[in-house]
């Protein structure tokens, strides 16, 4: 049973109240560790501009806080799933009182935008970056324009005569070392080391790939479990109770059979919730 289904039980609308107070108190919080601030980043055409991002750690420190609070229930550690620009950071957690289960779950959704650090290496290394694209693909459309005369010319070099190009594919497919050695002679004559520029405009992706920074948004508002699957922003606090027989746990229960103190028991658990989620 998720708390805040509507039940004429009075048992059930005790605990949707105190659920109510527990989803204010943490919404309040994640509003406060949430606020944006803004910093200056550089976008793909080196233009600096202004973006507002929050610290997805405070909500990670505020998770671990909360539970160490919570002695006798069984914790999840806090996670991050990581889907390209979408991310979730999250805590479960549960304890059982006679039959039933309850269990909780925090989370707070949002999205990673990247850009460049305002930093003059960021268009240096792209314009060096570009150069090189430049450079050896006016190269390589060079040597390809010329390719079959100068394949040809080195295997007459070697001795190979009167073959037509369904020979020289046998001559290749039946001889890797021979095609390789051609190729690399090829490449040594074309004035442009293509192993050294590969290298080079590796190592630029990489570094450019080092001056990016992430920066997160959300939105501070209560979603359900259908809208953190759909990849909406926001923050879920949910709360089930379940009734346990025989390891199988049953949503559906009456809660009317729950004895009285029991029923003392799940919403003192709850109350213990609501004593530590906004701290």
């Amino acid at each position: 049973m998720r708390l805040g289904t509507r039940s004429p039980n009075e048992f059930v609308q005790n605990l949707n109240k105190i659920n109510e107070n527990i989803q204010q108190k943490f919404l309040k919080k994640i509003q406060s560790i949430t606020k944006t601030v803004d910093i200056k980043v550089m976008l793909g055409d080196s233009t600096i501009t202004e973006q507002k991002t929050f610290d997805p750690n405070l909500v990670r420190s505020y998770y671990e806080g909360f539970i160490k609070n919570l002695k006798d229930w069984s914790i999840q550690d806090v996670s991050i799933s990581n889907n390209e620009d979408l991310r979730r950071i999250f805590t479960k957690f549960e304890i059982r009182e006679g039959n039933y289960l309850i269990s909780g779950h925090l989370s707070l959704q949002y999205h990673v935008l990247l850009y460049y650090r305002p930093d003059q290496r960021v268009i240096e290394s792209q314009k060096e970056l570009a150069s090189i694209i430049d450079l050896t693909k006016n190269k390589e459309q060079e040597i390809s324009n010329n390719n079959d005369q100068l394949v040809l010319d080195k295997l007459k070099e070697k001795g190979y005569k009167d073959f037509d190009h369904q020979k020289l594919f046998e001559i290749f497919f039946e001889n890797n070392e021979l095609r390789d050695q051609i190729y690399k002679e090829i490449e040594e004559k074309s004035e442009i080391d293509f192993h050294a520029m590969s290298k080079r405009k590796t190592e630029l992706v990489k570094e450019l790939d080092n001056l990016l920074i992430e920066t997160y948004q959300t939105s501070s508002v209560l979603i359900d479990d259908s809208k953190l699957v759909t990849g909406e922003e926001g923050c879920l606090c949910t709360f089930d109770i379940e009734f346990v027989k025989a390891g199988i746990k049953e949503g559906l229960f009456d809660p009317r059979k729950i004895s009285e103190n029991l029923k003392t028991k799940i919403e003192n658990r709850l109350n213990e919730i609501l004593t530590f989620i906004g701290n």
